[in-house]
């Protein structure tokens, strides 16, 4: 473990939790929190900057400000990522899965299939 994570994970952890937000900064700060965490485990130099920062309160004010009736959660990680580290960005890759849940399910039970390919030695012949 890198100290700088540890330090970076509990002034997060304790600003979300003994900070004052408005509506919208309180909305948003639990993921937003949740995904800093994430980020400062991938980085350590992110997670540097935000023990160097400011405080997530005031973090959570940066995200808040200028949002109308709704922000996107890209939008709000960019801003909070940039508060403690200007000029960084990031980058969201999503997935589809056409199966989904259904992958999980199992198949009703029939009589056994043969696996595998079925050969006709006459066919041969």
């Amino acid at each position: 473990m890198n100290a700088y994570r540890d330090e970076a994970l509990k002034k997060l952890r304790e600003g979300a939790k003994n900070g004052h937000y408005d509506r919208h900064a309180q909305a948003m700060k639990d993921s937003v929190r949740a995904t800093l965490e994430n980020f400062c485990s991938q980085d350590e130099e992110f997670a540097q900057a935000v023990v160097q920062g400011g405080s997530f309160e005031d973090c959570m004010k940066a995200v808040a400000k200028g949002v109308g009736q709704s922000i996107s959660d890209l939008d709000a990680y960019r801003k909070a990522v940039q508060f403690f580290f200007p000029g960084a960005e990031i980058r969201m890759q999503m997935t589809i899965d056409l199966v989904g849940a259904a992958a999980g399910e199992e198949e009703p039970k029939t009589e056994a299939k043969p696996s595998g390919i079925l050969l006709d030695f006459t066919q041969f012949l």
